[in-house]
């Protein structure tokens, strides 16, 4: 059996260049493909933050609609937007080798602003805003909404010191400006950098080609960061950072739970051994939970209600 692959795509400058990316590496591989985009709920809703619109799966429910429709056979996401859940009938068959997992300020004119007790930074994640104000207290963070070039637009439009972006995104798209600085102290969302690919769990023609994508040791870390978030998350959506990666035949784990002020911070960091994988992520979620993240979580689910 032979076919083309249509490939579901958010139509997002940095969405299409994901999409083209798995169209040229599956073209590679004498596969057939067609890329069809489609606009997202979370793309047209600007006004609002993430965490007021049920960040859980926001920019993938279209697409997850269209694959579960037949109208397209595969998607390819952010892996750090898709929900630790996948939808019945849907599946993770690729994980591409993950890019750059920094965060960076994108400012204006310089950082002597990072040296002052009043500063107005931006961005529309609950994880960013937590770290910065566990770090910059006095600090002001507004809301951020919109794909990347938007965003970059709104920073250049308004009054605001900076803006934290995903280095990954930018530099994708080849829109990462000069004056910025890399964020290394804030730890990432689970899975930031790594694009996911999924299919339709009966179709067997893509499910073995996407596979052929794969990247083993993105999978491992990934899977142990979205395994520590799906833990602690519990239903509800909370400051919650985490990047593992490799060192030899040695996995390192670095977590953090954060209140929602930023004034409380729970961290973990462990390392094991690339055998041992499977259950890490539980077991780093659990100690947090045991270390007071659980009175943290139960906080923050009272005032999302």
């Amino acid at each position: 059996m032979s076919k083309k692959i249509r490939i579901g795509s958010r139509d997002s400058e940095l969405a299409l260049w994901q999409a083209r990316l798995v169209e040229n590496k599956l073209n590679a591989l004498n596969y057939e493909t067609e890329i069809v985009a489609v606009k997202s709920e979370g793309d047209l809703i600007l006004d609002k933050p993430l965490y007021e619109m049920g960040i859980t799966g926001i920019f993938t429910k279209t697409l997850d609609i269209a694959m579960l429709k037949k109208q397209v056979d595969i998607a390819v996401h952010s892996m750090k937007d898709v929900p630790t859940a996948l939808p019945k009938g849907i599946v993770q068959k690729a994980v591409l080798k993950r890019a750059n997992v920094h965060d960076i300020l994108v400012f204006k004119e310089n950082t002597l602003f990072l040296e002052n007790p009043e500063a107005t930074i931006a961005t529309g994640s609950l994880r960013r805003k937590a770290q910065w104000l566990h770090r910059f207290p006095t600090h002001e963070v507004v809301n951020l909404r919109g794909n990347v070039n938007t965003r970059l637009q709104k920073l250049n439009d308004n009054n605001w010191n900076g803006a934290i972006f995903a280095s990954a995104g930018l530099e994708r798209i080849d829109k990462k400006p000069e004056n910025h600085v890399v964020l290394d102290w804030m730890i990432p969302a689970p899975a930031q950098g790594a694009m996911v690919v999924v299919v339709n769990e009966d179709d067997s023609f893509s499910c073995e080609a996407v596979a052929k994508l794969n990247d083993q040791e993105t999978d491992i870390c990934t899977h142990i960061e979205r395994q520590f978030l799906r833990v602690l998350e519990g239903g509800c959506t909370a400051p919650i950072g985490a990047f593992a990666h490799f060192e030899g035949n040695k996995i390192m784990f670095q977590g953090a739970l954060f209140s929602l002020d930023g004034k409380q911070k729970i961290s973990v960091s462990k390392a094991i051994s690339e055998t041992d994988f499977h259950e890490f992520g539980k077991q780093c979620a659990e100690e947090i939970l045991s270390k007071g993240g659980a009175e943290i979580i139960k906080n923050i689910t009272l005032k999302n209600k």
